[in-house]
C-alpha cells in the first residue's frame, strides 16, 4: 500500500521566489496531520521559529484571542473550535507559552470609564507568547516523527519533491500566506498584505485592552498586550492594507505609544509619557490579507494533491486549530483519491 507522504510548506512573505516560514498556520496543520501514525509528513520552510525577519509574519504577532467572525461564518466556525485548544494549553500546558489575562466577563460601569469612552466589556481570553508558542509546536511536530527541512522553490510542483523520504509527495499543503501571490501554480493575486506595527516593551499593565477606531486613522488601531513568561508587552498598531514597508515608522511608533498610555495609564504610572516606557524593540510584520477569506481547499495537480490553507490575515493564531482540522479533512479526502487513482 502506498505510503501517506505529505509536504507542508510554511507560511511565508513575497518575494523574488517563493519562500517559506515554518508559521503558526503550517505548524498547526503539520502538527495534527502527524498525529495520525499513517502520515509521513515534511515541513518545508525557508525561516523557522527563531528566526524574525519582516517576511516571516507569525513572530511578530501578539498574539491573542478576539473572536472576529460570525459564528455561523467560517472565521466564526475555525474560531470556536480553536478556542478549546488555547484553553487547554493555557490551563495544563505552561511551556507552550499562553496564559490566560482579564477577568470574567462583564459589563464595565460608565464610572470605570474614560469620558471618550462610550462603552466597553471585560472577558477572559489568552496571551500567547509567539517566541516559546512557535518552537513548542515544533517540538510536538518533532515527537510525531515530522522532519523539518529549509527549501526555496518558485512553483507548488517543486514542492512535491521535498518530502523526506526521497519520493514525490501524494499531497502538498500550502500554508504560504503571503508568497501564494507569486508561488507559480497557484498565483493568487487577491492576496495583499495588512501591515503591522508594533512596539514591545518591558512594562507590564497587568492586563489586555484594546478600543475600538483612532483619531489617527482608519488604518491605525490601539491594543495592548503581554505575552507570558517575561515575553513582553505588544502595544499596537495599524493594519495599513496594500503597505509593504518592512521597517518600522518613528511616527507611528510615538502615536502607538501615546495611544495605548491614554487607554491605559498603568503602563508607565500616573502623569508619565512615552519616556518612561522600557522598550524592547519595534516590529513589522506583513499579514496575509485575502479578499474572499482564507483559502481553504484541495486542488488537483498531474500527479498529486494540493491542499491549501492560506489567508488568514491578523487572526492565524485564533482560528489556526480549527483551519487545521478542516485542511487535515481535505488531506485526507485527497489521499484516498491518490489510492484509488494508483488501484
Amino acid at each position: 500500500m502506498a505510503s501517506n507522504d505529505i509536504v507542508v510548506l510554511g507560511i511565508s512573505n513575497l518575494s523574488i521566489h517563493a519562500r517559506f516560514r515554518a508559521g503558526v498556520i503550517g505548524l498547526t496543520t503539520a502538527m495534527l496531520l502527524s498525529q495520525d501514525p499513517e502520515n509521513h509528513v515534511t515541513v518545508a520552510a525557508k525561516h523557522m521559529p527563531g528566526d524574525y525577519d519582516i517576511e516571516y509574519t507569525s513572530p511578530w504577532a501578539g498574539a491573542n484571542y478576539l473572536p472576529v467572525g460570525q459564528e455561523n461564518h467560517l472565521i466564526g466556525q475555525w474560531e470556536k473550535a480553536t478556542w478549546p485548544h488555547l484553553r487547554e494549553l493555557a490551563q495544563n500546558c505552561p511551556e507552550a507559552g499562553i496564559h490566560f489575562q482579564a477577568c470574567k466577563y462583564r459589563e464595565l460601569s460608565s464610572d470605570e470609564l474614560n469620558p471618550e469612552i462610550d462603552n466597553a466589556n471585560s472577558f477572559t481570553s489568552v496571551c500567547i507568547n509567539t517566541a516559546l508558542y512557535l518552537p513548542w509546536l515544533v517540538g510536538q511536530c518533532r515527537k510525531n516523527g515530522v522532519v523539518f527541512k529549509r527549501a526555496i522553490v518558485d512553483h507548488i510542483s517543486k514542492a512535491a519533491d521535498l518530502h523526506h523520504s526521497g519520493k514525490k509527495a501524494n499531497v502538498v499543503v500550502n500554508c504560504t500566506g503571503l508568497s501564494a501571490r507569486s508561488l507559480g501554480g497557484v498565483m493568487d493575486t487577491t492576496l495583499m498584505p495588512a501591515r503591522g506595527q508594533i512596539v514591545v516593551v518591558r512594562n507590564d499593565p497587568g492586563l489586555m485592552a484594546t478600543i475600538s477606531g483612532t483619531d489617527d486613522g482608519d488604518d491605525e488601531a490601539t491594543y495592548i498586550m503581554t505575552r507570558a513568561s517575561g515575553g513582553g508587552t505588544i502595544l499596537g498598531g495599524s493594519y495599513q492594507k496594500n503597505n509593504w514597508d518592512p521597517n518600522p515608522d518613528p511616527n507611528l511608533a510615538i502615536r502607538i505609544m501615546k495611544r495605548c498610555i491614554e487607554l491605559c495609564p498603568g503602563l508607565v504610572g500616573e502623569g508619565q509619557g512615552i519616556e518612561a516606557l522600557s522598550i524592547i524593540r519595534h516590529g513589522v510584520g506583513l499579514r496575509p490579507l485575502r479578499e474572499s477569506g482564507p483559502r481553504i481547499e484541495k486542488q488537483k495537480f498531474d500527479d498529486f494533491w494540493v491542499v491549501h490553507n492560506y489567508g488568514h490575515a491578523g487572526y492565524g493564531y485564533q482560528t489556526s486549530y480549527g483551519s487545521a482540522a478542516d485542511a487535515v479533512a481535505l488531506v485526507n479526502q485527497a489521499l484516498q483519491h491518490a489510492k484509488r487513482a494508483k488501484l
